[in-house]
């Protein structure tokens, strides 16, 4: 397995190799400066001294009288000994030398050119001379207005080097002191980094976000995490398929991507955070809502989300739950009619036996051949049959009115189950307590739209709930063993709306009656409509 080196080592390792480059570069820079600087200063004391030989008058004596006997030669060289320069040299108009550290070049011209020295400016620079490379500063020689020569004084490079080196050692002890403080703070930070990554290393990080991805996109359910802002921290594709988020909802606010309704308030922790049932997106959804606790203190919550949209839609057509009903419903009815049987065999009555078996046979025989040809629709008509069980069973007048005919139907089969059977329920429990139980059912087509209608015998809608009782987890009714309630009519609603209908509630002189009215011909839509 490939070594890797620690978080720490590798801030360490870092933080020294930018501090040596920044330090390597500013001393370079410094020494740089510091040299200019030095240089300039020699130059100026050079040009001084020039100046002032120049202003000697056993010098300006000397050259008008071209004596080169040796008073220039002595008073230059005294001047260097007690000055220090590297060499003094005096020259004529013409730039023949008079004096020089070497004699043996008195008398003979300079090497460089004098013409803007003894055109009466004064020249300071560094220069390359017999001698040596040297920092040198140059003054004319006046006699009255009249330039009779020049001074020439310089201080060899060597000696700026040594005054530099002597002044390296301050460098490199800021140098290393810069060091050792980023040294230190760079431990630091990585002892900080360090705890608040839990003492995991980068690599180990990134793992686990690889591993959380994965596991994330590879449940069946959707989870959602969001901070104690509300604020969406993460969302696997299932959350968003199931809530219907875009694809960059993550910091945004929920009550940015969600409409306001029961969806949101569980969100918001208002409502039961564990299998509370839920609408979004046309899809029912079972949700659990956790908090996330780290180091004693709640930063968040964590949502998983279930879709139940086709075990909802049969439980509340059809399905589980209209069978269960039904089969019950029949199981008595049969009951009561064997034990009546049975009573009639013992009795010796066995004509009588014969002749009500027969009658019963007849009787569920050609309710579901007329109903079935009546109705045309095989879907609605075994619908329409649980539901009579259903509403035999307990004492309901259930009445199918002659003018349904659902010839073809433009539904899906869940729909159309979600739909009548959920209106035919509610009917049901209207009636419930009602003197009259009576409930009537038509679907026909007509003017080119689909009617729905479902009319019951109950004490009708109040008119301040006339509108509340489509809302998703609105009901009057108290949950029935911890059943949810206020589904029903919200998926009756999300259903028409998908289809681009409606669904409208009117109370009658004897109850309610509910109307679904759907365009014939008009799809559902391929991504249904929020509710």
């Amino acid at each position: 397995m490939k070594t890797r080196l620690p978080l720490a080592y590798q801030i360490l390792a870092f933080q020294v190799a930018i501090l040596l480059v920044a330090a390597a570069l500013g001393t370079a820079a410094a020494v740089w400066q510091a040299r200019q600087e030095l240089d300039h200063q020699y130059e100026q004391r050079s040009l001084v001294i020039a100046q002032s030989v120049a202003s000697m008058s056993t010098i300006q004596s000397a050259l008008l009288t071209q004596d080169r006997g040796g008073s220039v030669q002595a008073a230059a060289e005294q001047v260097r000994k007690s000055t220090g320069a590297t060499y003094v040299v005096v020259t004529d108009r013409t730039g023949t030398r008079y004096s020089h550290p070497n004699p043996a070049l008195i008398g003979r011209p300079v090497d460089e050119d004098p013409s803007s020295v003894l055109a009466g400016h004064a020249w300071v620079g560094v220069q390359q001379g017999t001698i040596c490379l040297s920092a040198r500063g140059k003054a004319p020689v006046f006699s009255g207005a009249a330039v009779i020569g020049m001074v020439s004084v310089g201080f060899c490079e060597t000696r700026v080097n040594q005054q530099l080196l002597g002044e390296l050692p301050g460098y490199a002890v800021t140098l290393l002191l810069a060091l050792a403080l980023g040294a230190v703070g760079s431990l630091l930070l990585a002892r900080r980094l360090k705890r608040q990554t839990f003492g995991l290393e980068p690599y180990e990080i990134a793992g686990l976000l690889e591993e959380r991805e994965a596991s994330l996109q590879g449940i069946h359910e959707g989870a959602i995490a969001t901070d104690s802002d509300g604020r969406i921290t993460l969302a696997n594709e299932e959350a968003k398929r199931l809530l219907g988020l875009s694809a960059g909802c993550e910091g945004r606010k929920l009550a940015q991507v969600l409409p306001p309704g029961r969806l949101l308030d569980f969100f918001s922790g208002r409502l039961n955070d564990q299998d509370e049932i839920l609408i979004a997106d046309g899809r029912v959804l079972v949700a659990s809502r956790r908090p996330v606790i780290l180091r004693g203190r709640e930063i968040g919550h964590v949502t998983t989300l279930r879709d139940s949209t086709e075990l909802s839609r049969l439980s509340g057509g059809l399905g589980v739950d209209g069978l269960t009903d039904a089969l019950r419903a029949q199981a008595h009815e049969f009951s009561n009619r064997l034990h009546t049987i049975a009573g009639l065999v013992e009795l010796g009555r066995g004509e009588e036996a014969m002749k009500l078996i027969t009658e019963t046979s007849d009787v569920h025989q050609e309710l579901s051949e007329a109903l079935l040809d009546r109705v045309g629709d095989p879907v609605l008509g075994a619908l329409l049959l649980a539901k009579a069980a259903v509403a035999s069973e307990r004492g309901i007048d259930l009445r199918i009115s002659e003018g349904t005919v659902l010839a073809e139907n433009p539904l899906d089969g869940n729909d159309l189950i979600t739909l009548v059977g959920n209106l035919i329920d509610n009917a049901f429990d209207a009636v419930a307590t009602a003197g009259t139980r009576r409930v009537t059912v038509s679907v026909a087509s007509a003017s080119g739209e689909l009617v729905i209608s479902v009319g019951d015998s109950g004490p009708g809608v109040p008119e301040a709930n006339l509108e509340k009782i489509f809302t998703e987890g609105f009901s009057t009714k108290s949950r029935n063993g911890g059943r949810p309630r206020g589904l029903g009519l919200a998926l009756v609603r999300d259903v028409a709306k998908r289809y681009g209908g409606e669904v409208r509630v009117a109370n009658t002189g004897g109850g309610a009656t509910f109307t679904v009215r759907l365009p014939v011909g008009v799809p559902a839509a391929t991504a249904p409509v929020k509710p």
